[in-house]
């Protein structure tokens, strides 16, 4: 009987969709087929989109799959899948999952791909299954694959761990110079891109943040290739509702994954991606088992200790570790200089 990671390499887009929702939700099926695919996966190019709220992601994100779908250099269209990632409630658990309102002009297009994610009250803008929905959707054979994030603000940098290329999308006032100095989301970009250039302010935001690119500048220097070590962030102004700036944004988008390519820079975030995924499933599973081995109890017990401050956080980490608490000295030392 086929398989569903055969169906999937074989392009059914049912099989895909049914495989991804196994993966949300932790199946061990969606495991299972994600063993399968793995060896398929490594040679689509990830390309993240992120930002604050309001900034134009979603529309930057419909122009760009169609500057992919259609190129305007003559070039073979490249198959796009997108993984829009919404917050979730704190409140309800539901999310409204409504980027696809901004991306109906990809509707009916068959080498487009859409899919929503709720974050599940992850922080950092993805939710903690995305990385194995983004390595299934690269298994499947997209070319290219989009992911959007959820608008978080200036922390919003799980992105830069997971993509070979970062989009931050900024629009004019969104804040001051100040606030542009504070957002250390900036740093994490590859490209930089001032959506909504047409409203007023433009100019102002678009001399802030080429100022900002100027002071993290590092010295040019060149390999053999003559390439530059380290990246230099573009700035490109785009509407992204007029169609304007996309195209010299596509370009700059393939310039990198050139560079990335021919400087070894692929293969560095592809093992740093792979590195973070591993550790994370590590602690997961590490802490699951840690729990199950518990006595029935005693993890209540010492929060309750907690609590009513019977004992510290850290003595509560000992005792569950099994390790013997500080020396009496060391305590006495640490009381005596708080109270010096």
């Amino acid at each position: 009987m086929t398989t569903l990671a055969e169906e999937v390499l074989a392009g059914s887009r049912l099989a895909l969709a049914r495989l991804l929702t196994l993966i949300e939700n932790e199946d061990p099926q969606g495991e299972a087929a994600l063993d399968r695919l793995f060896p398929h996966s490594g040679r689509a190019h990830w390309i993240g989109v992120t930002g604050s709220p309001g900034a134009g992601k979603s529309s930057l994100v419909n122009r760009l799959a169609q500057a992919f779908r259609r190129p305007a250099d003559g070039s073979p269209p490249r198959t796009v899948a997108i993984v829009a990632v919404d917050p979730s409630s704190p409140f309800t658990g539901g999310a409204l999952l409504g980027d696809r309102v901004r991306m109906r002009d990809l509707s009916g297009d068959p080498g487009v791909f859409i899919r929503s994610m709720a974050s599940r009250g992850a922080l950092g803008g993805l939710a903690r299954t995305t990385p194995a929905v983004v390595q299934a959707l690269d298994s499947a054979g997209f070319d290219i694959i989009l992911i959007e994030t959820v608008g978080a603000g200036q922390s919003e940098v799980e992105i830069a761990r997971l993509a070979h290329t970062v989009l931050v999308v900024e629009a004019p006032g969104m804040g001051d110079d100040i606030q542009a100095i504070k957002a250390g989301i900036l740093e994490i970009a590859d490209i930089l891109v001032l959506n909504k250039a047409d409203l007023p302010g433009a100019e102002n935001a678009l001399r802030t943040l080429r100022a900002m690119l100027e002071l993290g500048r590092p010295p040019h220097e060149e390999t053999a290739e003559s390439l530059p070590v380290v990246w230099r962030p573009p700035l490109v102004p785009t509407i992204a509702t007029q169609n304007e700036g996309i195209a010299e944004l596509l370009g700059h988008i393939q310039a990198h994954a050139a560079y990335l390519r021919q400087s070894g820079g692929w293969q560095v975030r592809d093992r740093s991606r792979l590195q973070t995924q591993l550790e994370e499933l590590l602690q997961t599973a590490l802490l699951k088992r840690w729990r199950s081995s518990l006595p029935e109890g005693q993890y209540q017990q010492i929060l309750t200790d907690l609590q009513a401050r019977r004992i510290s956080p850290y003595q509560a980490l000992h005792s569950l570790l099994g390790e013997p608490p500080l020396p009496q000295s060391i305590q006495r030392g640490s009381t005596a200089l708080f109270n010096a």
